[in-house]
C-alpha cells in the first residue's frame, strides 16, 4: 500500500510504434510484480485486434492490463477521457500495493498523467466546433489547419493537418481562452510531476524499425485485418468515427469504399506508419527526464534490456537496492 506521504512510483516504458514496447513491459512486469495501464489510443476500443496489434490474453501471461477492449469503437476517445481512466486504473493499482507500468506509444496521454495537465479550461464549444467541422467539410483539412496556423503555430507544427480532431480543439481552445493551446500545455509541462518516475523510451535504428513496421502489416494482413476491417464496416462504424480514424483502419476502409486498391491501401498504410513512427521520437526527443533505451547498445538481448531498467529503477528509488542509471539520459 502506498500512504501519500511521498509521491507514488510510476514507470513510463514507450517508444515508435513497432519497437517492441508490449514484450518488454511484460518482462518488466512480471520482474516487479506491476501492473500495466495501456496509452495506446486504439487498444481501447472492442473489435479492433489486428489493425491495433492488440496485445492477446495469452501475450499477457497472467499480468494485469487496464485500459483495454473497454470502448466501442462508437465511443470518443481522446486525452482528458484517457486522464480520467488512467487515474481510476492508478488508484486501483497502488491500493494493491502494485507499481504501475504505462505502456503505449501515444505521447500526448503519457504526457497528461505524467504531469496531471489540466484539461478544465476551454471546455468544448458544440456550436463553434460543428461550424468548424463544417468547414473542414467543405474546404478541407489542409484549409481547417492554416486557420490554426494563423492563431498558433506551434500547435500547427506539431499536430498533423490530417488529424481533424485534435486541430479542432486547438482552434476551439483559442475562440474560448483567447490564448494558443500551445502555450497552456507548454505551462502545464512545466508542473512538476506528482509521481516519482521513471520515463522509459525503447528505441531502434530506423532502418531496423522500418524494417519491423513493413513486415508488422504483412503479418496483419495475414491475420485478416481486411475482414476485420470489412466486418466493422458492416457493423455499421464509419470512416468520421474517432476509432476509424486509426492507422490500419481508415486505410483499409478506403480500399473497401473502392477510393484506393488494395496495393495502395498496403502502401498507404506501411508509409503513413513509418511516418508516424517518426513523429513519435520527434514527440519524445522534446519530453523531460527521458530515459533512452537504444535496443543495438545492447545487441537485442531482451534480459540485458530489461536488467538496464531495473537497474535504473533501483537508482531511482523506485525499486530497492540501487545499482546505475546513466546521466546521459541514453542506456
Amino acid at each position: 500500500m502506498f500512504d501519500g506521504k511521498e509521491k507514488r512510483p510510476l514507470i513510463i516504458l514507450t517508444g515508435p510504434t513497432a519497437v517492441g514496447k508490449t514484450k518488454a513491459s511484460i518482462g518488466l512486469a512480471k520482474a516487479i510484480g506491476g501492473e500495466i495501464i495501456s496509452a495506446d489510443s486504439m487498444q481501447v476500443y472492442k473489435h479492433m485486434n489486428i489493425g491495433s496489434a492488440k496485445i492477446s490474453p495469452e501475450e499477457m501471461e497472467g499480468v494485469p492490463h487496464h485500459l483495454i477492449d473497454v470502448l466501442e469503437p462508437d465511443e470518443e476517445f481522446h486525452v482528458a477521457k484517457f486522464q480520467e481512466m488512467a487515474k481510476a486504473a492508478l488508484d486501483k493499482i497502488y491500493a494493491a500495493g502494485h507499481i504501475p507500468i504505462v505502456a503505449g506509444g501515444t505521447g500526448f496521454y503519457i504526457q497528461a498523467l505524467l504531469y496531471d495537465i489540466d484539461f478544465s479550461k476551454g471546455e468544448e464549444d458544440s456550436a463553434y466546433r460543428q461550424k468548424l467541422i463544417d468547414f473542414a467539410d467543405a474546404e478541407g483539412n489542409q484549409a481547417l489547419h492554416s486557420l490554426l496556423r494563423q492563431v498558433d503555430e506551434k500547435s500547427a507544427a506539431a499536430i498533423h493537418e490530417n488529424n481533424r480532431k485534435r486541430v479542432i480543439r486547438a482552434l476551439e481552445f483559442y475562440h474560448q481562452t483567447g490564448k494558443p493551446i500551445s502555450e497552456h500545455n507548454e505551462q502545464e509541462r512545466q508542473k512538476s510531476s506528482p509521481y516519482r518516475f521513471a520515463y522509459f523510451v525503447l528505441n531502434d535504428e530506423r532502418s531496423r524499425l522500418y524494417e519491423r513496421i513493413d513486415r508488422r502489416v504483412d503479418e496483419m494482413l495475414d491475420a485478416g485485418l481486411i475482414e476485420e476491417v470489412k466486418w466493422l464496416k458492416n457493423q455499421g462504424y464509419t470512416k468520421d468515427m474517432v476509432s476509424m480514424q486509426g492507422l490500419g483502419y481508415k486505410e483499409i476502409l478506403s480500399y473497401l469504399d473502392g477510393e484506393l486498391t488494395q496495393e495502395e491501401a498496403v502502401y498507404k498504410l506501411k508509409r503513413d506508419t513509418r511516418h508516424f513512427a517518426k513523429r513519435q521520437l520527434t514527440w519524445f526527443r522534446r519530453e523531460h527526464d527521458v530515459i533512452w533505451i537504444e535496443k543495438n547498445h545492447y545487441n537485442y538481448e531482451e534480459e540485458t534490456v530489461l536488467q538496464a531498467m531495473l537497474d535504473c529503477l533501483k537508482e531511482k528509488e523506485i525499486i530497492t537496492n540501487g545499482l546505475t542509471c546513466s546521466d546521459s539520459r541514453t542506456l
